[in-house]
C-alpha cells in the first residue's frame, strides 16, 4: 500500500537542478558565440569594423 503523503523536494535538490539549468544555458551561449565567431571569420568581417574615416583627419591640416 502506497503512502498518501507527497514527497517534498529538498532545497538542496532544487539548488542542484537550478545550477544544472544555468550551466546548460551558459554552455549554449558559449556554443552560439563560437559558431558566430567562426561564421564572422569565414565571412571576413572582424568584430571591430571601422567606418573608413581617419580619426583626426582635419587636425593634420596646417593653415
Amino acid at each position: 500500500m502506497a503512502s498518501g503523503a507527497k514527497r517534498k523536494t529538498t532545497m538542496a535538490k532544487r539548488n542542484r537542478e537550478t545550477a544544472l539549468l544555468e550551466r546548460r544555458v551558459r554552455k549554449q551561449l558559449r556554443k552560439t558565440a563560437r559558431k558566430q565567431a567562426a561564421a564572422d571569420e569565414a565571412a571576413g568581417t572582424p568584430d571591430d569594423v571601422s567606418t573608413g574615416e581617419e580619426p583626426d583627419a582635419e587636425a593634420d591640416v596646417t593653415p
